[in-house]
């Protein structure tokens, strides 16, 4: 049988807690994966799974993908997530939800949360009748708080922006064809700036209605989801779920960007070198996505207002700057660049 510590996606993470609450029937899984730089902070997931292993591996990548994240946005937090684990018909109850914010609150501190997929500003409301540990809370207007989607998709307009005048040269994105996989907050934060821009979208979604609601708004066409990653376009940007970026996905890109929101869109770390050998400028997905877990920081640690969260998000272009030129000048593919620095910075070069 294989031990935790020899799964694939282990990675001397701290803590990771398995949860189960039989009169809820809540299963759920917390992973801290550092607390070097502050508490591990980030979102809760609600997902159904095929099979409970499968929530294990997303907790890991996902929890070391915030250490990540949090280093390289330059907060003092650490990298924690959770998952809840849903049922096909993804029954959520109060008493449920009440039971997980037990959980978080008996880690006493080393895991903060707030809203990922499947989870809402309310559902945050809910947890914070039993912790503390919470983030993402509805405020009055003007105050840090709130759904962090919108800021996690102005941090990614702005990282396609920074991509496309890297790669094409250009200081808009007028004209320009724009392949959009999701129809979620951040895919439609960032098809609603795109097309004001005068850019030209193609948006898939596994809802379809969502997504042909979003291409009515935005003046976009509605493609498959299976050919989303396949059109040709000036750019691809993920923003569903991971694990995107394979192999064979990597053989069949028709675009020279892929810029999204989506986590761990790398399969494998081997794909950072299929999609560097391919010449497609890539930005890793932990450093353009940073806007929503930097509003989230700003609320919970009171460090700032709405023009200190827009400041910071306003960086994250000169980081993949950053990362894109030492991938120039060193030949290492960007994410691999990324990880090394944000490696540094959490004490584990």
């Amino acid at each position: 049988m294989t031990s935790l510590w020899n799964l694939p996606d282990f990675d001397e993470h701290e803590l990771v807690h398995f949860v189960t609450d039989r009169a809820t029937g809540l299963k759920a899984v917390i992973g801290v994966h550092s607390t070097h730089l502050g508490p591990g902070a980030g979102g809760t997931r609600f997902w159904h799974y095929a099979k409970p292993e499968d929530a294990v591996a997303d907790v890991l990548r996902l929890s070391r993908g915030m250490s990540y994240k949090n280093a390289m946005a330059g907060l003092p937090l650490g990298g924690g997530k959770a998952v809840i684990l849903a049922d096909e018909a993804r029954t959520k109850t109060p008493e449920m939800l009440a039971a997980f914010a037990r959980a978080v609150d008996g880690l006493c501190g080393h895991y903060v949360t707030a809203e990922d997929v499947g989870m809402s500003v309310a559902d945050m409301v809910a947890l914070s009748k039993e912790t503390r540990f919470v983030a993402g809370l509805p405020v009055a207007d003007g105050a840090v708080g709130g759904d962090p989607g919108p800021h996690t998709s102005y941090g990614v307009f702005l990282g396609v922006k920074a991509a496309v005048k890297r790669a094409l040269g250009r200081d808009n994105l007028a004209g320009l064809h724009i392949a959009i996989q999701g129809a979620g907050s951040v895919a439609s934060g960032l098809a609603r700036r795109a097309a004001a821009e005068g850019a030209r979208l193609s948006i898939a979604d596994v809802d379809g209605a969502k997504a042909q609601a979003l291409a009515a708004e935005t003046g976009g066409t509605v493609v498959a989801v299976d050919e989303i990653m396949t059109l040709e376009a000036d750019l691809l940007s993920p923003n569903a779920l991971g694990a995107i970026l394979t192999e064979a996905s990597i053989a069949a890109l028709n675009v020279p960007i892929v810029a999204g929101g989506a986590n761990n869109q790398l399969a494998t770390p081997a794909d950072g070198d299929r999609i560097h050998a391919r010449g497609i400028l890539y930005a890793p997905d932990y450093v353009i996505n940073a806007g929503g877990i930097i509003n989230v920081s700003t609320e919970y640690l009171k460090d700032g207002d709405q023009d200190t969260v827009r400041g910071r998000i306003e960086a994250i272009p000169g980081k993949l700057e950053a990362i894109w030129e030492e991938s120039a000048a060193t030949g290492r593919n960007a994410a691999e660049v990324a990880d090394a620095m944000a490696q540094r910075l959490i004490g584990r070069a």
